[in-house]
């Protein structure tokens, strides 16, 4: 019975590696190959998405609502859209960096239309990109495409912000407890941030590095607070078991 809710929580993991276990069998060297590029894109995420999760950690527990607002929300305007352009501009690293910062922009009030933008600069027109491009392809060539691309991202930007709407992005915010009902931390997800610590020291400590509950006890006057905690947490390790 364990076993199969384990499989329906981890579907696509057992297909994975279901996958890989038949690529063995038939093709071997194949397999090999692929193990190789699989196992570079992992190391690649470790040593990238702590750092990313930190990085949201820190703005999601210090950077006002009004603030993100102001810079990037509905209201936000040209100076918005002009903001998230240099973001994601300017930013480092992957593209799937990119969306645990515009999830938790979103969070703090966003407009879609912006998170479009930052996506999609950092996907196709960071600096670094371009500095590559031009050195491999010509400046015209550079120049040409960033333009074009420039105005596309903005149209884009506003046709996106049209049809989607936040109530259609994937949420994470209501919180299911169980009849047990039991607080927990998955300690292989923690990364160590220190967030619940900081902002709720009686239920929770760290333990060489890792986050544990130190009060299991859940009140009608805390149960807000754990809510709101388990929302925050930038590596969703905090759960009802």
């Amino acid at each position: 019975m364990n076993v199969a809710k384990s499989l329906k929580k981890n579907k696509l993991l057992f297909l994975v590696v279901l996958t890989y276990s038949i690529l063995l069998i038939v093709m071997p060297q194949k397999a090999i190959q692929s193990g190789k590029n699989s196992g570079y894109y992992v190391l690649e995420m470790m040593q990238i998405m702590p750092v990313i999760f930190i990085l949201t950690s820190l703005i999601e527990a210090w950077v006002p609502r009004e603030t993100i607002m102001k810079g990037f929300g509905e209201n936000s305007g040209v100076k918005g859209a002009v903001f998230s352009f240099l973001l994601g501009s300017f930013s480092a690293g992957p593209v799937y960096a990119a969306f645990p910062v515009c999830k938790m922009l979103l969070k703090k009030g966003a407009s879609i239309s912006n998170v479009v933008i930052i996506i999609s600069t950092w996907a196709v027109i960071k600096v670094p990109m371009l500095a590559n491009e031009s050195k491999f392809l010509g400046v015209k060539f550079m120049g040409i495409r960033w333009i074009l691309t420039t105005i596309s991202i903005f149209i884009m930007g506003y046709l996106v912000s049209s049809v989607v709407k936040k109530e259609d992005i994937r949420s994470e915010d209501k919180v299911e407890r169980n009849k047990d009902g039991v607080l927990d931390v998955k300690e292989q997800y923690c990364i160590g941030c220190g967030l619940c610590t900081k902002l709720y020291p009686n239920t929770f400590m760290l333990v060489y590095g890792k986050a544990k509950v130190c009060n299991e006890e859940i009140t009608p006057e805390t149960k807000d607070q754990i809510t709101n905690i388990i929302q925050k947490c930038p590596a969703k390790a905090i759960y009802f078991k």
